[in-house]
């Protein structure tokens, strides 16, 4: 078994264009949207949630610290979600000083229904690897996040092309695919992500939300 580090990047700084308003601190049973998914993050064996804010967004930054995330707040706001996961491997570089074969694992801050259960059973699956792997989750063959890559991989980031994003690095490497199904109830889906106000109202009606 490997023993290793783990890392979570939590991309924050969009605009919500196609919500309207701004969508991770909508509410959801009297609390902000983005409360239930740093909650999951933080009962997973993942040793830092750090979650990258948009420059003037303190109301996010301050709901981040009070489930116990790092709030990283960069100079200037990034231009994509690549940008922000490259903000919060840098912050990690330098905090936490990570090692080759550990792992940082990277997920849309609008993920109500994130799994403690599947981040916990992709960390379990990359201590068995024989070598440091992209972990991507499969829920009934259908590929999803959190995404997991070995801190080895973390300078590539930065050498992907503009336009491209993480899945090109996933396309690159051959990823270790993992069922998930035994670990989410009937019905569930983890993968779920909100991005317009149909999204929204059709999770409050599905989950019974106010």
């Amino acid at each position: 078994m490997r023993s290793f580090h783990s890392f979570a990047i939590v991309p924050a700084a969009g605009h919500s264009t196609r919500m309207g308003r701004p969508k991770l601190l909508l509410p959801w049973r009297g609390q902000p949207l983005i409360v239930p998914t740093l909650g999951a993050w933080r009962a997973s064996r993942v040793e830092q949630v750090v979650v990258v804010v948009r420059p003037g967004d303190e109301a996010l930054a301050q709901v981040v610290r009070s489930c116990g995330a790092v709030a990283l707040v960069p100079a200037a706001p990034p231009l994509d979600m690549k940008a922000s996961v490259q903000a919060g491997l840098e912050w990690l570089r330098e905090a936490c000083r990570p090692a080759p074969d550990d792992a940082f694992l990277v997920a849309p801050a609008d993920m109500p229904r994130l799994s403690t259960a599947v981040i916990d059973r992709l960390l379990a699956t990359y201590a068995t690897l024989q070598r440091p792997q992209i972990v991507v989750p499969t829920l009934q063959g259908r590929q999803g996040h959190p995404v997991l890559f070995p801190w080895s991989l973390a300078a590539e980031v930065a050498t992907l092309p503009a336009g491209e994003g993480l899945r090109m690095l996933v396309e690159r490497h051959s990823p270790q695919r993992v069922a998930c199904d035994d670990v989410v109830a009937a019905g569930d889906d983890p993968f779920l992500d909100l991005d317009t106000p149909q999204d929204y109202a059709r999770w409050l009606a599905e989950s019974g939300g106010k």
